[in-house]
């Protein structure tokens, strides 16, 4: 990354400089993995290059689909240019599959098949452990309009549409995943951060019994090992296919 770009945030895993063109930014992927509100850190070699083009693919199709994101081109295998966007303090986790924290906060058994898709709120602030808030508490806190908020939800439900039927066609289950929105400079809401195996929980479905091969940072999370290897399947997989 050339040092006259400035950098603008660093985040748990990537960083964000500044564009000659004011309403772009550059977006270098790092190799460092978090868990537990980055209570666990790691680095694994390559993890930021394989992210950043797993999320490349995964934006064209879904642009190729009409939804409006902030994704513009690589610039190379570990950076993307996208629009500059002002992100909205929440995390929209949808769900298809009960799993992880939804299994710890209610009854409901992991591995359970939602018959509609849940969506969940989060509220993206480290100090408060990212608490998971309601639609009441969101217009409250005045974080964004509730018309705004319908419109999330709305894409958020034609996205999983897309990227189940994306991930089903390279043999992955798509159990959940997280995304996070923006306003753009003339206050059209798009898709921002990435959508990769960090932030998707994908169960690999070539599998001849009931064990579940988690092609997902769960194998960091849970100590399975393997990650870098889970990564670099799901990208041969999608390369394959593309």
């Amino acid at each position: 990354m050339n040092t006259k770009y400035e950098l603008l945030y660093e985040g748990k895993a990537k960083k964000v400089f500044a564009h000659n063109d004011l309403d772009k930014v550059k977006i270098e992927f790092k190799d460092d993995a978090t868990a537990f509100n980055a209570l666990k850190k790691e680095k694994f070699e390559g993890k930021g290059k394989l992210n950043c083009l797993i999320s490349a693919r995964i934006f064209e199709t879904l642009i190729k689909n009409n939804i409006p994101t902030h994704f513009i081109e690589l610039e190379n295998e570990n950076t993307m240019i996208a629009k500059k966007i002002k992100v909205i303090p929440l995390e929209i986790v949808l769900r298809n599959t009960a799993y992880g924290s939804l299994c710890k906060q209610t009854t409901i058994k992991p591995g359970t098949f939602l018959s509609k898709p849940l969506i969940d709120f989060y509220l993206k602030d480290d100090e408060l452990n990212d608490p998971l808030i309601t639609k009441d508490r969101i217009e409250l806190m005045n974080i964004i309009s509730s018309d705004d908020l319908e419109l999330i939800i709305n894409l958020t439900l034609k996205i999983n549409v897309i990227l189940k039927n994306f991930f089903k066609n390279i043999q992955l289950k798509l159990v959940d995943f997280k995304l996070e929105f923006g306003y753009d400079s003339e206050n059209n809401i798009l898709l921002g951060d990435e959508i990769s195996p960090d932030n998707c929980r994908l169960w690999d479905l070539n599998q001849t019994n009931d064990t579940i091969i988690s092609l997902d940072k769960d194998r960091f999370r849970n100590d399975l090992g393997g990650l870098i290897e889970a990564y670099s399947e799901i990208n041969r997989r999608i390369n394959a296919f593309l």
